[in-house]
C-alpha cells in the first residue's frame, strides 16, 4: 500500500526537483482592481495550463482587432466547479467583465465570463466550505498515538486552513488571503524583523507580491506556506522505517520525509537524498499526542509563507501537529531565524480533514507573465 501510494508522487517530485477555492497568487500582484473593463470578442485559443488558465480572444477596437488574454482560476479549481478546456471553443463569442493588468498589457482578470450563444455565465467558481464536522474522536495508531494520515483502505487529506497568512501570535493586522497588507505601514507589526528584512518585506508588499517565486518560477512552497495552500497536504505513516511522508497537493508532488529514528540534522543546504532543497531536514518525535518536527537546512530560493516574509539559511522551524479530533489538525510553528528576525516567534492555525478523497494534484507549468 505504502509503496504503490508513494512511488508516483516521489518520482514526480524528483523530476520536478474539495479544497479552498482561491487563486495561487495575489490577483493584485498583476491586476488593478480599480481599473475595470468589459470586452466582447471571439475566442482564438484556450490555454488550459497551471497555475492559471487563459482564454485568448480577438476584440475589435475601431478598425483594429486586438488579441486579449483573459486570465482565469487554475484548471484544477475550474474542473472542480464543472468546467473544462472545451467549455468554450475557438470561434465562440464571449463577453468578459474584469480588471486590467497593471502594466498596461492586453490582459484582464475575469470576474464574469458570458458565452453569448447561450447567454450562460461560464468559468464561475463557488466559494468552498469545509466538510461538515463528524464529531468523531481522532483515530489511533497501533502505538496509541493519533493517526495523522488516512486509515487502511480509506483515503483523505488535510486542507481548508483557517488562516492562509503568517503573523506573530497575538498580532492583528489587516491583510488579504494572499498575505498582502491592507496598509503597508503595518508591516513592522507582523513579526520581529531585523531592519533589512523589514525593508525587504515592505518592498515585496509595495510591489503587490509580484516577485513571488512560487508563482513566477514554480518554486516549491516550503516552510509554513505548504500548510497555507488550497490543495492541502497528506501524511503517510511508515512505522517500519521510523519515518513519515508529508505529501503536498500544491507543490508539484513535492514531499517531505519526517525522520523519527533519532537521527540528527546532517545534510547540506545544497540538498542530498535526505535533505530536499526547499524543505530542509526534518526530525520528529511524539510528545504526548503531539508530533513535534524540528526542521533546519533551508535554502533562500523560496518564500516560506504567503505574503513574502523573508528568511535566511539560518531558518529553523519547530512545528507541532495535534489531531484534536477526527476533523481537526492544529498546526503550530515557532520561527527561529537570527539572520532575519530579532527573536524567535510563533503562529498557528487549524486544518480540516477531507475524508474519502485523493490528495489533489496541481502541477505548475509554463504560463503567461
Amino acid at each position: 500500500m505504502l509503496r504503490s501510494r508513494l512511488l508516483p508522487a516521489i518520482a514526480a517530485a524528483m523530476l520536478a526537483a474539495a479544497t479552498p477555492l482561491v487563486a495561487h497568487h495575489a490577483i493584485s500582484a498583476k491586476f488593478d482592481d480599480s481599473k475595470t473593463t468589459t470586452l466582447n470578442g471571439i475566442v482564438t485559443a484556450v490555454d488550459w495550463k497551471n497555475p492559471h488558465a487563459h482564454v485568448l480572444m480577438n476584440v475589435k477596437n475601431g478598425t483594429d482587432v486586438l488579441n486579449w488574454a483573459v486570465e482565469l482560476e487554475s484548471p484544477l479549481i475550474l474542473a472542480q466547479n464543472g468546467w473544462a478546456m472545451d467549455t468554450v471553443k475557438p470561434g465562440d463569442t464571449l463577453t468578459v467583465q474584469g480588471i486590467l493588468a497593471r502594466n498596461g498589457s492586453r490582459q484582464v482578470w475575469a470576474r464574469n465570463v458570458t458565452l453569448s450563444k447561450t447567454n450562460r455565465q461560464v468559468f464561475s467558481v463557488k466559494p468552498a466550505t469545509p466538510p461538515p464536522a463528524t464529531g468523531k474522536p481522532a483515530p489511533r495508531l497501533a502505538t496509541g498515538k493519533p493517526r495523522l494520515g488516512f486509515e487502511p483502505g480509506k483515503m483523505g487529506y488535510w486542507a481548508y486552513p483557517s488562516s492562509t497568512v503568517l503573523a506573530e501570535k497575538g498580532v492583528t493586522v489587516a491583510m488579504d488571503p494572499y498575505g498582502l497588507l491592507k496598509n503597508v505601514n503595518d508591516a513592522a507589526k507582523v513579526a520581529p524583523f531585523q531592519p533589512w528584512s523589514l525593508a525587504l518585506y515592505r518592498e515585496r508588499q509595495r510591489r503587490f507580491l509580484q516577485d513571488d517565486p512560487t508563482y513566477i518560477n514554480c518554486k516549491p512552497p516550503g516552510g509554513p506556506r505548504q500548510f497555507q495552500q488550497p490543495e492541502g497536504v497528506q501524511f503517510v505513516e511508515d512505522a517500519a522505517r521510523q519515518r513519515m511522508f508529508l505529501l503536498l497537493g500544491g507543490g508539484n508532488s513535492n514531499y517531505r520525509i519526517l525522520w523519527m529514528d533519532g537521527r540528527g540534522h546532517a545534510g547540506q543546504v545544497a540538498g542530498d537524498d535526505d535533505n530536499p532543497l526547499y524543505y530542509g531536514r526534518a526530525v520528529a518525535q511524539w510528545e504526548g499526542d503531539t508530533l513535534v518536527v524540528d526542521t533546519r537546512g533551508f535554502n533562500e530560493d523560496f518564500w516560506f509563507t504567503n505574503g513574502g516574509l523573508p528568511h535566511t539559511e539560518q531558518l529553523r522551524l519547530v512545528e507541532r501537529f495535534t489531531r484534536t479530533d477526527f476533523d481537526t489538525l492544529r498546526y503550530e510553528v515557532t520561527i527561529d531565524d537570527p539572520g532575519a528576525y530579532t527573536r524567535s516567534w510563533s503562529s498557528g492555525w487549524t486544518l480540516r480533514w477531507v475524508a474519502d478523497q485523493e490528495l489533489p494534484k496541481h502541477f505548475c507549468q509554463d504560463n503567461r507573465p
